[in-house]
């Protein structure tokens, strides 16, 4: 077993960048008195540079440049706080900050309150301390830029210059493949590009991989599953020129193909079913967005469509259907948008708001855009040519939606019927029109001040502000004096409506939503059934606080402010109220929440009908009573007409037995019972304002709703109505939009080859590296466009090439001439992900549940997995074999085992993970109470199969590494057996003994590395 432990140079351990900062002074390792490195030179990652930006920067804008900065009028104290230099070196009191140690630095201690007290004017909240120590802790991150002087003038932001002069906004070029001198050597136009730039530096590409090894990768890169010994033999046997291609079409149509990639693309929308923070709350039916991810790598949904149903896939007209089910899949997109951490019962919902929408607007421009947009919420981009203002205008496509939860199984089937219930009923009732006498209603003017006092009136509402969550409330709002089906005593009969109302409609009674299983959803709003059956007001300015409903039935309404809707603790449950029989007026207190923006959704109690006239914002006593009064006189009106109209109906029985029996159909036909999962609702359209500093206590101008300026020009869209998020789509999938065809490419890249075209997947902009074959990106990007934008196609295609295939062993000529391998003369060494690494030992257990889809196997929790939120109970240690993409995910109770693999923290995107090479992962593999579990399983297959022992030697080594076992390995595995049975006094046939030999081939290294 040494052979390969010898094939393998083990990468070098490096010391943290704490311990080369650990003082406020560079420290340095010298040779001599050479220096070798500077804590002043130390390269950060982009997310640690991205935690600077985004946090740390704009607190220290805010709070310290007026006296700390080479900008100051008069320098307090000798500090500078404006370069990361001038930080460590401190002023008259000694080192402000010793990176790795929060505890230890002066300007932690100062904004704690603790020795000096700043800023003066104010302590800092509690999370923007715990801003300033995360950053201390994690070695002071900063970009590497000039630092200022006092002569240094800001230069003014050109958007159109940093647009001209950064490659990524340049439009997509059309390439042609380079001319090369070993014609025989490319398989592909794309070889043509790596074998240029190795020609041109005199740099040998590496052989061909051999066949045991390709076979190999090629497992593991598309369905993320070794090979069983029957399947590699299938392979190696196959001596048809087209083998490897046939190969590859089989993984790319297996189900399991879709698993490994969804996992890739989890990462990207920050995955979780847990929302974080205290008491890490559910994220109800989270599994759906996961399934539906799967569903349509599988499917190989064009990526333009992909994108599409992400950011509006709940707009538009005709959905994609599932092919077995006929459910709506693209709405399914739409649940990225909400996967973020979710705090409950915010003090400041206002800033809470700007935080998630913060996320959300991080997480959809680095995953489709490869762009930091996040970074200009405090002020324009420090390095791109992004602006404040086209962060608050994407602001306002969030601003104009909402959260739901879609009972997307029936939404469909139910649209369908609602449009035909619209129309039968509009056809009845123009013929009852015709053939009925009608009165004239009075038209009765409100005082000035009533009408004032109204925000929301269901009289003049017009289509476009017709909010809801199904179809409960029918197309529209009721007329006054409208014909209404009803029954008395099971007889169909007439009823005029009495107000002007959005009314909920019988016909839609008995829909049931189903829940994934053991949703523990601690928000006050759980307990009513609001999916599918939920009417939302156009949004509105809370200016008085006294917000009153005229309203007749039973049911609920919720004040959403600022789009918050965890209501689990001792805050905001003033924004819920009952809806009791006969009570004609609901009054939410909601003074405390004067300025902010809100909206209502009403939702009837189960089998009881809700209607709802209007909303009025200050109303007095005396309003209430003149709407009041207005509204009697009316009903009495229309009374007068319904008694008229009782002398009348007998001559039209025909005319409601028809209606009633048409409506009885189509009721027969509604689909009650549905999953539900995450998804977006459209509201009103709103244009965000741009908030000074990131401040939400400090707004500015309005922003309106475009798209990124460097690309659109900044002009807003035209949007006819709603958020606009269909029109957004439109521009992030535009033929002139350079950036999200080449960032998915790039992606594609990365994961197969181990390393991206840019090797910053996620930031493709200054603070990025820039592109090692930026032509070869740009025709990749374009091939993609030509090729239907079809995924699977161009993974097919990547494999197949030289490129792809090549052998992971570089020779010294190449080595010495391109260290970092940028020209791609062999392919990298990848090491395993610990999902693969745990699926691929079920599979060698014979343990693995192929099962796809369903609700998530609960996280197993060990002894040490503790604290405020912990779930009430374990899942099972071997999460019950299903594929670890069907474990739940848990902020605060993420998997030991995947964590020391570098599975990422849910919070924003990653699509380039950490691939660390640390003591905790070889303790693991020999530790882990699973790892031993699964391995003895293994064992006993192995025993099972053969009585002969180096049969079973070498059906281990092909079923573990998918190769032969050499004569060396089989003879000291042999040795290995014997001398321990010996030792133990234990039979060869022990499961002990051959369970340690399974143990240690999961240990070795070719394990996990796959070449």
């Amino acid at each position: 077993m040494a052979t390969f432990y010898r094939s393998i140079e083990i990468s070098k351990l490096h010391l943290s960048r704490v311990l080369l900062a650990g003082t406020a002074v560079a420290l340095v390792f010298s040779a001599g008195s050479t220096p070798l490195i500077s804590a002043s030179e130390i390269e950060f990652s982009t997310e640690e540079l991205d935690f600077f930006e985004k946090k740390v920067r704009p607190l220290l804008a805010e709070h310290c440049y007026e006296c700390h900065s080479t900008q100051a009028e008069k320098l307090q104290a000798g500090l500078l706080l404006d370069s990361r230099a001038a930080i460590l070196k401190g002023g008259d009191s000694g080192p402000s900050l010793v990176p790795g140690d929060a505890d230890a630095s002066l300007i932690v201690d100062a904004v704690r309150y603790e020795s000096y007290e700043m800023p003066p004017n104010g302590k800092l909240h509690d999370a923007d301390i715990a801003i300033f120590e995360r950053w201390a802790e994690m070695g002071a991150p900063w970009p590497t830029e000039a630092a200022p002087t006092q002569s240094t003038a800001q230069p003014a932001f050109d958007l159109d210059a940093r647009s001209e002069s950064h490659w990524v906004w340049q439009p997509i070029q059309n390439v042609a493949p380079h001319a090369v001198n070993a014609a025989d050597w490319p398989r592909d136009p794309i070889d043509h590009f790596i074998l240029a730039g190795l020609e041109q530096a005199n740099v040998p590409p590496a052989p061909d991989a051999d066949r045991n090894s390709l076979m190999r990768r090629l497992y593991f890169d598309l369905i993320g599953l070794p090979p069983s010994v029957e399947q590699a033999d299938s392979f190696l046997e196959n001596d048809s020129p087209d083998a490897v291609e046939q190969l590859v079409d089989q993984l790319l149509d297996s189900s399991q193909f879709g698993e490994r990639w969804a996992r890739h693309w989890l990462d990207l929308v920050r995955y979780a079913e847990s929302r974080g923070h205290e008491f890490d709350n559910d994220t109800p039916n989270a599994f759906q967005y996961r399934d539906y991810v799967i569903r349509a790598l599988n499917a190989d949904v064009p990526y333009d469509q992909f994108v599409r149903e992400h950011i509006a896939g709940d707009l538009i007209t005709n959905p994609r259907l599932n092919p077995q089910s006929g459910f709506n899949e693209s709405i399914l997109g739409t649940g990225f948008w909400f996967l973020g951490e979710w705090v409950h019962s915010p003090v400041d919902t206002r800033k809470d708001e700007s935080d998630r929408f913060d996320n959300m607007i991080d997480v959809m421009s680095k995953t489709f855009l490869g762009v930091t947009v996040a970074c200009a919420r405090c002020h324009d981009h420090k390095f791109d040519a992004i602006s404040t203002a086209d962060y608050y205008s994407l602001s306002g496509f969030l601003q104009s939606s909402d959260y739901r939860q879609v009972p997307f199984e029936s939404i469909e089937q139910n649209r369908q019927i609602a449009a035909e219930l619209a129309e039968l009923d509009s056809q009845y009732q123009q013929q009852l029109v015709d053939e009925l006498p009608i009165v004239e209603l009075p038209v009765s003017e409100l005082s000035e001040q009533a009408t004032a006092a109204i925000v929301v009136d269901y009289a003049k509402t017009s289509s476009n502000e017709f909010f809801q969550d199904g179809f409960v409330f029918g197309s529209r709002p009721r007329r006054a004096g409208e014909f209404v089906l009803s029954a008395t005593d099971r007889k169909p009969t007439i009823q005029l409506q009495r107000e002007p109302a959005a009314v909920s409609d019988p016909f839609w009674q008995g829909l049931e939503s189903v829940n994934g299983p053991g949703i523990n959803d601690r928000s006050s709003l759980s307990k009513f059934p609001r999916s599918g059956r939920t009417l939302c007001t156009p949004t509105f300015e809370v200016k008085h606080g006294n917000v009153a409903v005229r309203v007749r039935g039973t049911g609920s309404v919720f004040a959403s402010v600022d789009s918050h809707r965890m209501i689990a603790g001792p805050l905001h449950g003033q924004v819920i109220g009952n809806i009791k029989e006969k009570q004609h007026w609901i009054e939410l207190n909601l003074r405390r929440y004067v300025g902010h923006r809100i909206h209502l959704e009403f939702t009837p109690a189960e089998d009881t009908k809700l209607s709802i006239s209007l909303v009025t914002d200050g109303a007095t006593p005396e309003i209430r009573q003149e709407i009041d009064r207005r509204a009697t006189e009316l009903a009495a009106t229309i009374e007068k007409q319904q008694q008229q109209l009782q002398k009348n109906i007998a001559d039209h029985e025909h005319l409601l037995t028809a209606w009633s029996e048409q409506r009885a159909e189509l009721s027969s036909r509604v689909m009650r019972k549905s999953q539900l999962a995450i998804a977006m609702l459209d509201g009103s359209g709103e244009d965000d304002r741009i908030l000074i500093r990131g401040n939400s206590g400090k707004p500015g101008e309005i922003e309106p709703r475009h798209f990124l300026t460097a690309v659109s020009g900044g002009q807003p869209l035209e949007i006819p109505t709603g958020s606009g998020r269909l029109q957004l789509a439109d521009q992030i999938n535009a033929d002139d939009n350079p950036l999200t065809r080449r960032v998915i490419v790039n992606r594609v890249w990365h994961y197969l080859m181990g390393r991206g075209i840019v090797p910053t997947t996620d930031d493709f902009g200054v603070l990025g590296q820039a592109p090692t074959h930026p032509e070869l990106l740009d025709y990749l990007a374009s091939e993609f466009a030509r090729d239907g934008q079809s995924l699977k196609r161009m993974i097919r295609r990547i494999v197949l090439t030289r490129t792809y295939q090549m052998a992971s062993t570089p020779n010294e000529v190449a080595i010495a001439a391109d260290p970092k391998n940028l020209l791609w003369h062999h392919r990298p060494i990848k090491r395993l992900e610990g999902e693969v690494i745990r699926d691929s030992l079920l599979l060698l257990a014979d343990r693995l549940d192929k099962t796809m889809y369903g609700p998530s196997v609960p996280v197993y929790l060990t002894a040490f997995m503790d604290g405020r939120g912990r779930p009430g109970g374990s899942g099972p240690i071997d999460g019950a074999g299903r594929r670890s993409i069907y474990v739940a995910v848990r902020r605060n109770f993420l998997s030991p085992f995947m964590t020391t693999f570098d599975s990422p923290t849910p919070f924003s995107t990653m699509g380039r993970r950490n691939v660390s090479n640390v003591p905790a992962q070889a303790l693991i593999l020999m530790n882990d109470p699973l790892v031993v579990e699964l391995t003895r399983s293994w064992a006993t297959h192995a025993i099972e199969l053969s009585s002969e022992t180096e049969a079973r030697i070498e059906w281990m080594f092909r079923s573990a590494l998918g190769r032969a076992a050499t004569e060396q390995e089989v003879a000291a595995a042999a040795e290995y057996i014997r001398s321990q049975s010996t030792s133990l006094n234990l039979d060869a046939n022990s499961l002990e003994v051959w369970a340690d030999l399974a143990h240690a081939l999961v240990n070795a290294k070719e394990f996990i590395y796959i070449p």
